[in-house]
This record gives structure tokens, C-alpha cells and sequence, in this order.
């Protein structure tokens, strides 16, 4: 008798903690701070903070992940420096090229055209006027210009510098030389070349049929 009311006490305990067992929910945590961290509202009010807000500047001279510091000025003394020193710092590869094409296609061309002549959709719609080529006389493009535009942007148009990062920036910079390269019948930027190769008889298309191969 004994021996089956110890195994029914048995029975009826261990259904009791298999009842209240959760898988999502530990029955027990030893440092429950380690699983159930702390949210904090977005600018909410809370003493743990100075000054009791939330919402706090970044350390002074933190720099955000996957950002590089770039040291040249919103002026254009700053962009005129940036042409004449700022020099492109990734190879001149076919995957460069494409994605830099590609990134155009999706920032650049709807204003400067596909060609870089100034024709984009929104300047056939008249929505923006009096965007040049990159061809256009006394005009002065240049790797560093080019970049320094995109990060700061230039009379009408603005930064792009939240929409892409450094090496996208670098990728459409490539394509931007070879589309004035083509308009202007220029040396192109071939891939696996150290230096620029020229080509004859440079068309636009000529650009297109390089980075597709």
C-alpha cells in the first residue's frame, strides 16, 4: 500500500511541473536580465539617462559602421581640391563597372540620361531644366569631382551620400568617366587594363559593351 501511494505522489508531481512547463518561457531564469533585456521608447523619459532622455548624441568623433571620415568641405574651393587630389581607390573591374551602371540607372539617369548628355526622362517631361552633359565644353570632370558631388551634391541637385555607400559612390563614379569618355570620344576604362585604352570610334554604346563583358 505504501509503495503505491508513493508512486501515485510520484505521478500526481510530475504531472504538476509538466503542466506549467513552457517551451517559449522558461519556468525559471537565474539571470533573467540576460534574457528580457530593457526597451527603451524612442526619445522617452527615463532617469538611467542624462538628463533623463533617451534620444542622445553620438559620442563626439564616433564614426557609424561601414562609414569612412571624408575630408573634404561643403565649398567649392573644397570641390575644386577634391577634383584635382581625390582619386579613385577600387580597381576598374566588369563588376565595378556594371554595378556602377546599374546604380546610375537607378539615381542618376533620370535627370542626367542614360548617355550622361543631359537627356534624362524628367528633363523630356520639363520637370528639371538645364542639365548638362558631360560633354559640354569647359566643363572640367574628374574622378574626385564626380565623388564629391554625390556626397555633397551641386546647385539643383542633392547629396546622395545617405542613399549610397562609399563603394557604390566609387562604382558610379567609373561609369560616369565612361559615359563622358564615350560622348567625347575619350580613352574608356577597360577592365584588367592599368590605364586607360583607347578605342576608336567610341560611341555611347561602346560603354555598354564593355561592362557587359
Amino acid at each position: 500500500m505504501r509503495k503505491i501511494v508513493t508512486i501515485g505522489i510520484t505521478i500526481i508531481a510530475s504531472f504538476s511541473l509538466v503542466s506549467c512547463f513552457n517551451n517559449d518561457k522558461p519556468n525559471y531564469q537565474f539571470m533573467p536580465n540576460m534574457y528580457e533585456p530593457v526597451g527603451y521608447e524612442t526619445y522617452g523619459d527615463y532617469e538611467v539617462f542624462p538628463n533623463q532622455q533617451e534620444a542622445m548624441l553620438p559620442v563626439e568623433g564616433s564614426i557609424p559602421r561601414g562609414w569612412s571620415p571624408y575630408e573634404y568641405g561643403d565649398t567649392t574651393e573644397e570641390l575644386n581640391r577634391a577634383k584635382e587630389e581625390l582619386k579613385s581607390p577600387i580597381p576598374v573591374t566588369v563588376e565595378n563597372l556594371t554595378q556602377g551602371a546599374h546604380l546610375f540607372s537607378i539615381y542618376c539617369a533620370v535627370c542626367h540620361g542614360d548617355k550622361g548628355d543631359g537627356q534624362g526622362i524628367l528633363v523630356k517631361r520639363e520637370k528639371f531644366l538645364g542639365i548638362p552633359s558631360y560633354a559640354d565644353a569647359g566643363r572640367t570632370i574628374t574622378e574626385g569631382g564626380v565623388y564629391h558631388v554625390q556626397m555633397y551634391g551641386l546647385n539643383t541637385m542633392g547629396s546622395y551620400a545617405s542613399q549610397t555607400n562609399e563603394l557604390e559612390r566609387w562604382q558610379i563614379t567609373q561609369h560616369v568617366m565612361n559615359l563622358k569618355a564615350a560622348l567625347k570620344g575619350e580613352p574608356l576604362l577597360v577592365p584588367g587594363a592599368e590605364e586607360k585604352v583607347p578605342v576608336e570610334n567610341i560611341t555611347s554604346e561602346t560603354v555598354t559593351q564593355l561592362e557587359g563583358h
